[in-house]
């Protein structure tokens, strides 16, 4: 598994350990020179480096510097660790772009990548892996808020697993509706482009949609409710309920003043 991250505009990483001269007495450095991000004097020159044109970016420069780790110390995660620390070399990616999309003043992203020796293609197909998880997370936003994802009480994962396809296959149907559907974007929103609206608005244009499509199903018959449950026979399948295990503060107070208390000794004769 491999990682890839975000990290601060104001991180200080190390570079690797220069190589020990010969006939060198002492203790041999674990870290090398700084790297301050806030800092170009200290970059260096990066291993690789990519120019590439995008539609909502403009151009889009990515610089790679390799083998870089940050100076671990013994606190939070690494406060129970004994003896030396470990160094953690990755892949520092700083990436510049033209404009935003919203119009706003683009910073530098700095990412890191947990792998090593990254050429100038893994560094143009790593930002644009970064940059495609906004994408995903709002896909199921989408899911989740327009198209009833966690509507239902399901209670176990297979009827989860069930009612997930349904979700997938309408999300289909909006997207393969898009040439067909017109453009019903509320008076705030910007004009998106000819014949490629968002599943947002395909969805409010899809009641146009409908009538016009083929139904392959046949006409529903008439018909009349199940009998149910036989009268006078118990529903054999319960709704399954789960203890809480709520403790009241009475009950906790109770409970240390009962073994608190020493029993007394009982008089005889």
């Amino acid at each position: 598994m491999q990682v890839l991250g975000r990290m601060r505009s104001d991180r200080v990483l190390r570079r690797a350990a220069p190589p020990r001269e010969p006939h060198t007495m002492g203790r041999p450095p674990r870290h090398g020179g700084e790297s301050v991000f806030g800092d170009p004097a200290t970059w260096g020159t990066p291993d690789a480096q990519t120019v590439t044109g995008t539609r909502l970016y403009g151009k889009a420069t990515a610089q790679a510097w390799d083998r870089l780790h940050p100076r671990l110390t013994h606190r939070s995660a690494w406060a129970a660790q004994l003896g030396a620390l470990p160094v953690i070399e990755g892949t520092v990616i700083h990436l510049r772009v033209e404009r935003l999309p919203s119009g706003a003043v683009p910073k530098p992203v700095w990412l890191w990548w947990s792998d090593t020796g990254a050429t100038a293609e893994d560094a143009d197909r790593l930002w644009q892996v970064f940059l495609r998880r906004f994408d995903i997370e709002h896909t199921f936003r989408f899911f989740k808020q327009t198209l009833g994802r966690t509507c239902p009480k399901i209670r176990t994962p297979d009827a989860a697993d069930r009612w997930t396809w349904p979700i997938l296959a309408v999300y289909a149907q909006l997207r393969l509706a898009r040439p067909l559907a017109a453009d019903p974007r509320r008076p705030w929103e910007r004009p998106g482009e000819p014949h490629r609206p968002t599943p947002a608005r395909v969805r409010r244009d899809f009641r146009h949609l409908r009538p016009k499509a083929v139904c392959p199903a046949r006409a529903p018959k008439l018909t009349s409710p199940g009998p149910g449950r036989p009268p006078g026979r118990k529903n054999t399948r319960p709704t399954p309920r789960h203890d809480v295990h709520t403790v009241r503060k009475t009950d906790t107070a109770k409970r240390k003043k009962k073994t608190s208390t020493t029993p007394r000794p009982r008089r005889t004769g």
